[in-house]
């Protein structure tokens, strides 16, 4: 599972790196960087394309997190973060940014690859339900917006709800667009008309 993962390591302090660095090796990993600035996470991710980030710390400092949360916006990717700080706000914080796994109390090597197997599980199911929300989110969008210009269809032209949506469906067709970007269309057209 492990083996051919492109791994960037960052230092926060627990200064252990080198021990995973070496069993990440062990288990047929790429290290392709270590840093020790959390500012630099996102061009090191976005330049070296590692698969997983791991972050080793005594405690994640509110630099690393913040970091770590504008990555998980802009270039998600599995994020596990190795802590010996047991107490609820860093990893509360850490997993609100979107760590996919929090590992407190001792680093034992041979915890590593099935630890990054977790976090892996953790964030494809993760990354699946943020796709499958997205995509509710854009349908409902586009189901008020083909609604609300059916309605102007229906007030400025004096046609019943069917013959609109027809209506629409045919502007549709004809152009070879989806229906919602027609009644965007639609929506933004008579804005654009309406006397201010």
């Amino acid at each position: 599972m492990a083996q051919g993962l492109r791994v960037l390591l960052i230092d926060d302090g627990a200064h252990r790196v080198q021990l995973i660095r070496e069993e990440l090796t062990r288990l047929g990993c790429d290290v392709v960087g270590v840093i020790e600035q959390a500012t630099l996470i996102h061009d090191c991710v976005l330049n070296l394309q590692p698969d997983v980030v791991i972050v080793d710390s005594e405690s994640p400092t509110r630099d690393t997190v913040e970091n770590l949360a504008a990555l998980n916006e802009r270039l998600p990717r599995p994020v596990v973060v190795f802590s010996e700080d047991a107490s609820d706000d860093p990893m509360r914080q850490a997993l609100k940014a979107g760590v996919s796994a929090y590992v407190v109390a001792g680093l034992r090597p041979e915890r590593l690859a099935p630890v990054l197997q977790v976090a892996i599980a953790r964030f494809e199911q993760d990354l699946a339900l943020r796709q499958e929300l997205s995509q509710a989110q854009a349908q409902l969008s586009a189901r008020k917006s083909i609604e609300r210009a059916k309605g102007i269809l229906m007030s400025e032209q004096g046609l019943d709800e069917d013959a609109a949506y027809k209506r629409m469906r045919r502007l549709a067709m004809d152009r070879g667009l989806p229906l919602a970007e027609v009644a965007e269309r639609i929506i933004d057209a008579h804005a654009l008309l309406r006397p201010t």
